[in-house]
């Protein structure tokens, strides 16, 4: 399978897995109290929302309240190793993210905890892609156009992202795997001070969440050249993906789900994948998730688990070609 192979491929091919965990009832009419869910990030961000948007409704579903606990810190490591050392009782939940499931492994040698084995997946929550905007001054109308300008000047583009062993990194790193194409990082301390300088003509590109970036290519002030995700975008239906533009089976999607610690009774997972997948299709959901840039996505915890591990697999393999360093 392609390094940068399809997160839908994975949930096409396990497909016929039977999730065991979903055929009994949880013991003791569980639950019987409210819940927590572990965000590893502060309030106001992406995660924080989804979170609260899924987790209030879900509430309604349990039949008892779900309640976000904000344990930001160290890209996600904090949060991750609180819930990963939690009571395996179906009581502390987990918002999993790309980042903190399958970037932080890649990237950290010494992390904390290891995602296939601490946590008891659940259910993947939502998928959005990753937008490749340039400056309006690169002379630049395509992902074809980009890629030969790229190669005919190795290390004169620079693209921003939030940070070293971000999501955008990350992203761009392998469409220059892909390409083969050389271009120079500029880390940012977040993706608003990124899109910033981008705006200002001090770096020339970016492969950004959708969010922060999508006003300013609807404005004009910059220009969008593809979505890196397998099929277009709902938030931006008429920009091309990576793939159709020219970079043949380029997908890199970004995505959230929800996890409890190992050893959680299977029982207990069950019931929850239940309850999560029944939230997603409650009236409104898709809509909600549709404000943020997200797509509903749902499966089995066999599914999800099986996507981490190949996430992980697929980032290992992109910091060790990279040569990617975090302090």
């Amino acid at each position: 399978m392609n390094k940068t192979s399809s997160i839908m491929a994975v949930l096409v091919i396990l497909a016929p897995v039977a999730d065991v965990s979903a055929q009994s009832p949880a013991p003791g009419g569980f639950p019987t109290k409210a819940l927590r869910l572990i965000v590893p990030f502060p309030p106001g961000g992406g995660n924080d929302t989804l979170a609260r948007v899924v987790g209030q409704r879900m509430s309604e579903v349990v039949g008892q309240q779900i309640v976000v606990d904000n344990r930001g810190g160290a890209g996600g490591v904090i949060g991750a190793t609180l819930a990963a050392g939690a009571a395996p009782d179906g009581y502390t939940l987990f918002l999993g993210s790309l980042g903190n499931l399958a970037h932080n492994p890649a990237l950290k040698a010494d992390l904390p905890y290891n995602p296939p084995r601490d946590f008891a997946p659940i259910s993947l929550l939502a998928t959005s892609s990753f937008i490749l905007a340039v400056h309006p001054a690169v002379a630049a109308k395509s992902v074809r156009d980009l890629i030969a300008l790229a190669k005919a000047s190795p290390g004169k583009l620079n693209y921003a992202s939030a940070g070293t062993g971000s999501s955008l990194h990350m992203t761009a790193e392998l469409f220059k795997h892909a390409t083969a194409t050389d271009m120079l990082h500029v880390p940012y301390k977040g993706t608003g001070p990124a899109i910033t300088d981008l705006l200002g003509g001090r770096v020339q590109l970016i492969f950004s969440t959708m969010p922060p970036a999508l006003p300013h290519v609807k404005s004009g002030k910059l220009r969008a050249l593809g979505v890196t995700s397998a099929k277009r975008a709902a938030a931006a239906p008429d920009v091309p993906t990576v793939a159709e533009a020219g970079v043949a089976g380029f997908d890199v999607s970004n995505w959230q789900g929800m996890l409890a610690p190992a050893r959680t009774p299977s029982a207990v997972i069950g019931k929850l994948n239940r309850d999560v997948l029944a939230t997603l299709k409650l009236p409104g959901m898709s809509e909600a998730l549709a404000a943020q840039g997200l797509e509903s996505a749902g499966g089995t915890a066999a599914q999800f688990g099986a996507l981490i591990k190949t996430e992980i697999a697929k980032y290992t393999q992109v910091v060790k070609a990279a040569g990617i360093k975090v302090d």
